[in-house]
């Protein structure tokens, strides 16, 4: 169970990139008070992280309904966190999202921006539910698997933290620490990737 722990609070965190996504709320808020900035980062940790455990809890009988496998969603998430650290390794994910935040914002967008963009998909995006679902199918047990929804609580719990301090963050990371951060969550990221593809081929050989 540690094992499993460890994996599935790694690749969530990676997936979802607290520490990325500090400029990216700085910019999306920056004509907001102070006070309306902290509701913003409030409410929208609150929608991510109910996002993402009901995605934890519901998903496997989901894919049971659509006559998905799990070791077939294992293999397409492997495929999917895979993309997503090559974005992060060659920096196009943060291209990506620089050009979402460029993106003018109408004034209904401003109200609901805590839903959209910020919690998703910049929190709760297709990885992170990707990632949430395939850790839930992982889970050796209910205690596993209660356990790690306590850790899509601490994920997202840390997104709360970085959103509240992201200016202070913003500055300390600087350019360079924001790269070389970004650069090394990639490459772990890929390992991960490389690991759900292999473990789903594995157990796709085992099938009759």
């Amino acid at each position: 169970m540690p094992d499993y722990l460890l994996n599935a609070f790694v690749t969530l965190f990676v997936t979802v990139d607290p520490p990325g996504l500090a400029p990216i709320f700085m910019a999306l808020t920056a004509r907001l008070q102070p006070a309306d900035r902290r509701a913003v980062a409030i409410r929208s940790t609150i929608i991510a992280t109910i996002t993402l455990l009901v995605f934890a809890a519901v998903g496997g009988p989901v894919l049971a309904l659509l006559g998905i496998t799990v070791p077939a969603f294992r293999i397409a998430g492997g495929l999917l966190l895979f993309y997503i650290a090559f974005e992060m390794v060659f920096a196009k994910r943060s291209e990506r999202k620089s050009e979402q935040v460029a993106r003018p914002l109408s004034e209904d967008e401003i109200r609901h921006l805590a839903v959209f963009p910020i919690a998703i998909p910049l929190v709760a995006g297709p990885g992170a539910i990707s990632a949430t679902i395939l850790a839930a199918s992982q889970a050796p047990g209910p205690i596993a698997l209660g356990l790690f929804l306590g850790i899509i609580v601490v994920v997202v719990g840390s997104c709360l933290a970085v959103f509240m301090a992201a200016d202070q963050l913003n500055r300390l990371l600087g350019e360079t620490g924001r790269v070389v951060v970004e650069r090394l969550l990639g490459l772990v990221l890929a390992a991960l990737a490389v690991q759900f593809v292999a473990d789903g081929i594995k157990a796709i050989a085992r099938l009759p």
